[in-house]
């Protein structure tokens, strides 16, 4: 009899190889020809129909496959479904899997599997009872919520922590479900808030957030447990339990400050002069126990596997914590610049966040922002920015290799990166009065370069950079001017000519702006549209200085003492200059020869015939404005007024 059993079971061993041959020879001749065919449908639901567990098996994966690539399956519904009460697991799991894929499209079939599936929450098995809970919620047909709260209700009080997992995830599907099992859930989530299970409690905070975010009453009995099995949760329960706990601490933690005062420091001997106690002291922030108990809880967080839950505990010390927490975290933050580019990507959103607080902190680690060819244009910009930050507060070989950086980059051959790498040398020009004469002459050697974004770029960081401090760039504008016959490029062009308007006010003796719009206008004709509105706005500006220099003369000249009765004239003749000599509108007529008013003109006939609508309005506008040389008040006020 013994040899007899081991005969049966060699032969069922070799049946079974058998069988896996084929298949694997199946599939290797479905993947040499292409996309898998389709079994036969009879083929398909005999399987289904079988009695044995192996062919079912084998029928309920084909059928799978089918769903996943899309092909239709609905036929097989009513033969799959009669599977549910399969006492196999692996037969289970595959109808489970299909029920909760085409519930919805046969809510009336499905709804037929829902009596075996409740028998299934009541399983010796712990995992079948999570599997039917996590199916029954998952089916998505309203009629069943309430069948569904009571599986839930039942789940929470099993004996299973995986059961009790399952029905803490199933709170969020059957709100979704119907809304009106809320009062419901509230409690069932209560009761798992404050489970023994740290995995239970971590699927119970992300239900939470998801039900009743609001409802932070809920958590008030529940927070120093929650805070001590923060630390052995999974990735996920920690990020949501550190959510809730930041959503908590604002609403429920006041910020307190108190003032500390300097100690006073005595000299070593009696006679020897000390330092003066500082009267108003220095605020310094309180934290509250119990949030000073979650910031605790959260730094041995910092040396967890995962970037975005190191990322999360940097958040909740930089929102809630005090710079000591603050500065514990950037050396974690700092080490996933190692990790892969959309890693990297996300840390550096969160170094410049840190960064903003306290750039002195990043110092040590300046040279771990140095870009990398292989970096992507977002992380490279990033980096740039973080540069920027700390630059002030670096010292001078970082701030060399800093701008060195830098300078290398305006020669890159990504436009996007090009036009970067010059604003954050103008931001650091910006951050740092002491480098910026440095910065300007490092942006004023690329104005001649052959590249035109790079040249456009320079001059318009240049010019953020002159109009901080107009009157110490009046030889910077200058030396821009000189540039105007090798620069090509025509936002580069108008962005002098503007430069040279704006200094059109300043010195009227050794002014250069007149002979710029001298020089321009021979041009005019051959310039780029952008360059034609600036010339048409210099010579605006040009004009209206000159008419409030003259309108200034006149008005400092003391007026002229009136005539003896003898020196009036015998008859009155409105042709006699004599008598409107000293009028204000005789002393415009007179600068009708001037060469700026001729210049004006010009410029004024040029633009009315041009091609462009844009530019002959606008010297329409500004003619209108001039056309009165007595009044200019309005003019000065739209084309001289201050720019930001």
């Amino acid at each position: 009899m013994e040899s007899i059993s081991r005969i049966s079971s060699m032969l069922e061993t070799a049946r079974d190889l058998t069988l896996e041959a084929a298949q694997s020879a199946g599939a290797a001749r479905s993947l040499n020809t292409g996309l898998p065919r389709d079994p036969p449908f009879l083929q398909v639901k005999k399987l289904l129909d079988s009695r044995n567990d192996r062919d079912i098996l084998d029928g309920l994966r084909k059928v799978i496959s089918m769903m996943y690539r899309s092909r239709p399956c609905l036929p097989y519904f009513s033969s799959v479904v009669k599977n549910v009460a399969s006492p196999n697991i692996e037969i289970k799991k595959l109808v489970y899997i299909y029920l909760l894929h085409y519930a919805e499209s046969e809510p009336d079939l499905a709804l037929l599997s829902i009596n075996t599936i409740q028998k299934s929450l009541s399983d010796q098995n712990p995992q079948v009872r999570a599997l039917a809970l996590r199916v029954m919620s998952g089916i998505r047909v309203p009629v069943i919520s309430q069948i569904v709260s009571l599986a839930i209700k039942k789940g929470c009080a099993d004996m299973s922590p995986h059961v009790r997992k399952a029905a803490a995830l199933a709170i969020p599907k059957c709100y979704r479900l119907d809304p009106n099992t809320l009062p419901q859930l509230l409690d069932y989530l209560t009761t798992l808030l404050g489970d023994k299970q740290y995995y239970v409690v971590g699927s119970a905070v992300t239900a939470f957030l998801e039900v009743c975010p609001e409802r932070v009453d809920l958590i008030h009995k529940h927070y120093r447990s929650l805070v001590r099995k923060l630390v052995d949760m999974d990735e996920w329960g920690q990020l949501a339990t550190l959510r809730l706990m930041s959503i908590y601490a604002r609403r429920c933690f006041s910020i307190r400050k108190k003032k500390v005062k300097k100690s006073k420091t005595k000299g070593f001997y009696e006679d020897e002069a000390s330092e003066e106690e500082d009267s108003a002291g220095e605020e310094v922030r309180v934290l509250d126990p119990h949030l000073e108990l979650f910031l605790k809880a959260c730094k041995s967080l910092l040396q967890s596997r995962n970037s975005a839950v190191v990322v999360a505990v940097a958040r909740c010390f930089l929102d809630l914590g005090t710079p000591e927490y603050t500065e514990s975290a950037i050396g974690p933050l700092v080490a996933l610049l190692r990790s892969p580019q959309d890693i990297q990507q996300v840390a550096l959103y969160n170094i410049v966040a840190v960064c903003m607080a306290g750039p002195e902190r990043f110092v040590r680690y300046a040279n771990r922002f140095l870009v990398h060819a292989s970096d992507s244009f977002d992380v490279a910009r990033l980096k740039f920015e973080v540069w920027t930050l700390i630059y002030p507060h670096c010292e001078p070989h970082i701030q060399d290799m800093i701008l060195s950086e830098l300078e290398h980059f305006t020669r890159a051959l990504d436009p996007d990166l090009v036009q970067e790498s010059v604003r954050a040398i103008g931001r650091c020009a910006q951050n740092d009065s002491k480098a910026s004469a440095r910065c300007l002459q490092l942006l004023l050697k690329q104005v001649s370069s052959q590249d035109g974004n790079l040249a456009a770029e320079s001059l318009t960081v240049i010019r953020h950079l002159i109009q901080q401090d107009p009157q110490a760039h009046v030889k910077t504008v200058i030396r821009l001017a000189k540039n105007l016959d090798t620069t090509p490029n025509p936002e580069a062009r108008a962005t002098i000519i503007w430069l040279v308007g704006e200094f059109a006010g300043i010195d009227s003796e050794r002014n250069i702006a007149p002979d710029v719009l001298r020089i321009l206008t021979k041009g005019f004709a051959s310039e780029s549209e952008p360059a034609k509105l600036q010339i048409v706005l210099l010579a605006a500006k040009v004009y209206l200085h000159h008419l409030n220099r003259v309108k200034d003369n006149v008005d400092s000249k003391p007026p002229s003492p009136p005539p003896n009765e003898e020196d009036w004239p015998s008859s009155s003749n409105p042709n006699d200059s004599s008598s409107s000599q000293g009028s204000p509108s005789s002393q415009f007529e007179h600068q009708e020869d001037h060469p700026i008013p001729k210049l004006w003109t010009h410029i004024l006939l040029l633009a009315r015939y041009d091609t462009s609508y844009d530019l002959r309005d606008r010297t329409r506008t500004y003619r209108a404005l001039l056309s009165d040389p007595s009044s200019t008040q309005l003019a000065s006020l739209l084309l001289l007024a201050p720019k930001p």
